[in-house]
């Protein structure tokens, strides 16, 4: 007997298989023998949707319109370039500031970028800006992420470097640590109309060379010193024309650009190793004021400052070529051959970098850097073939005795595809001077025809050993001797 209060439960159930919804939660309440077969599921209840929090962090940096290499280098052009960190208006930054009369400070756009037309003054303030700020960032980079100091940011001193981008007429650049700037000038080629202007801050060729300089100097305070030997003032030269090469390369663009412009052989013609293409065809040149892939030797050039600057350069290059060709045949089945050289040449560079921290505070040559390679190398186990390049390549230039034989080299035979290879199985990590007695070594530096930085006053009157100390420095100092003399005169 069912009781009552059963049978109205279950008619109530019944009513509800019919037709009438049934929650799903009481669907199990059903008796068997009550449940249509068949019947079409209630609908189940959806979640309410939430969006799914994306983690968005807090970026700071700015897009800066730049030339990418030369304005008359058309393959690459004007590109917009990622700087990630804060720059206010100005251009300005914690270590880098630009100064235009009448210009600056160029202010951000509501994006927070400085874009602005090519060739503009705005535009050049911003490309300079961005070029400096890019090649003391690699060189930091090289440095562990620390800081590299300008030759005056001694005890806690913080100052910046001021860049011009406009500083006056000329065909020239300089930096003055004096002064504490980068000057860029301008000019109008000879018999060229006005429109023809050219502005050395467009070329990330030259505003890369003048920043060199300055890392350089914040590093090796001695160096630019005229009373150095002429070697020591073509490593200030060539580290100038080396920085430019390597922060080509540090860019996945110029890279891919220039892999397919010479089919991964970085001895075809290129903008590479065309330094500044645009001021030197102003001055009636071929191929840019100089060119790193030469065949310079020590013999062949004089003791001016820039012609001998080539013989290392050129060693560098030679060995960033060969690095290259032996790990694009090493990697072309894992790696795209401009990933290998974006690599290959971060490595050169920052095996150039720590060899020169390591080399003598002053009157340093070639060689001392070329040994402090070889031993960098070494100790942080590339493979002995990087050593072999390196040896070979300043050899052949006669800057050091060949400590491996030549004959592969000069025949066109050497093993590139060896990690081993050292021609006569012996992986030696220092070499000797090819020529102890030579002019290069030995004679005063010829500064004539070097950019303006070697020229500046403050570099010759200043004597070694105060330009070594690092600091400030100002008038006086340059000065100095003329005015101890009429002190000594005034004194009687």
């Amino acid at each position: 007997m069912i009781h009552p209060q059963e049978l109205q439960r279950q008619q109530e159930l019944q009513r509800r298989a019919q037709g009438l919804e049934v929650p799903e939660s009481r669907i199990e309440m059903i008796p068997v023998q009550l449940r249509v077969e068949g019947a079409a599921a209630p609908p189940v209840p959806q979640p309410v949707p939430h969006p799914v929090p994306i983690p968005v962090p807090v970026v700071a940096g700015h897009r800066i319109l730049i030339y990418k290499q030369d304005p008359t280098v058309a393959a690459l052009g004007v590109r917009a370039v990622f700087v990630p960190t804060i720059v206010l208006n100005g251009p300005t930054d914690a270590r880098i500031t630009t100064l235009l009369q009448g210009t600056t400070p160029v202010a951000r756009n509501t994006n927070g970028d400085f874009i602005f037309q090519p060739n503009t003054a705005e535009f050049d303030c911003a490309h300079t800006f961005a070029v400096v700020r890019q090649t003391l960032s690699m060189w930091e980079r090289h440095n562990g992420g620390n800081p590299i100091p300008f030759a005056w940011n001694v005890g806690g001193n913080t100052d910046k470097i001021t860049v011009h981008p406009h500083a006056g007429v000329g065909a020239n650049a300089f930096y003055s640590r004096t002064a504490k700037v980068l000057k860029f000038l301008h000019f109008v080629p000879q018999g060229q109309p006005p429109q023809a202007e050219v502005f050395t801050c467009r070329s990330l060729d030259i505003t890369a060379h003048e920043c060199g300089h300055a890392v350089l100097d914040g590093l090796k305070p001695g160096w630019l010193g005229a009373g150095n030997p002429p070697q020591t003032g073509g490593l200030h030269e060539a580290f100038g024309d080396l920085t430019a090469i390597f922060l080509a390369l540090a860019q996945p663009d110029q890279a891919e650009a220039l892999v397919a412009l010479t089919r991964a052989n970085l001895h075809d013609k290129s903008f590479l190793p065309a330094v500044a293409e645009e001021f030197g065809k102003a001055l009636g040149k071929d191929f840019g004021l100089r060119n790193a892939d030469n065949d310079f030797k020590l013999s062949e050039v004089s003791n001016e400052v820039h012609a001998i600057s080539q013989v290392f350069t050129g060693a560098i290059y030679d060995v960033l070529a060969d690095i290259f060709m032996f790990e694009r045949d090493r990697q072309r089945r894992i790696k795209d051959p401009a990933l290998v050289l974006i690599e290959v040449a971060g490595k050169l560079a920052k095996l150039l970098f720590d060899a020169i921290v390591a080399a003598p505070a002053s009157g340093a040559t070639y060689v001392d850097v070329a040994n402090k390679m070889l031993q960098v190398s070494s100790s942080q186990g590339d493979p002995a073939n990087y050593r072999t390049f390196i040896r070979n390549r300043f050899a052949v230039r006669e800057i050091t005795t060949a400590a491996t034989p030549l004959t592969d080299l000069m025949s066109g035979r050497m093993n590139m595809t060896d990690a081993d290879y050292t021609g006569n199985g012996q992986d030696v990590t220092e070499v000797e001077m090819a020529d102890e007695h030579s002019a290069s070594l030995r004679a005063e530096q010829d500064r004539s025809r070097c950019c303006g930085t070697m020229q500046m006053p403050e570099y010759t009157a200043i004597d070694a050993e105060k330009l070594g100390q690092r600091g400030s420095l100002d008038n006086d100092d340059i000065l100095r001797n003329e005015l101890d003399e009429l002190r000594r005169a005034f004194n009687k």
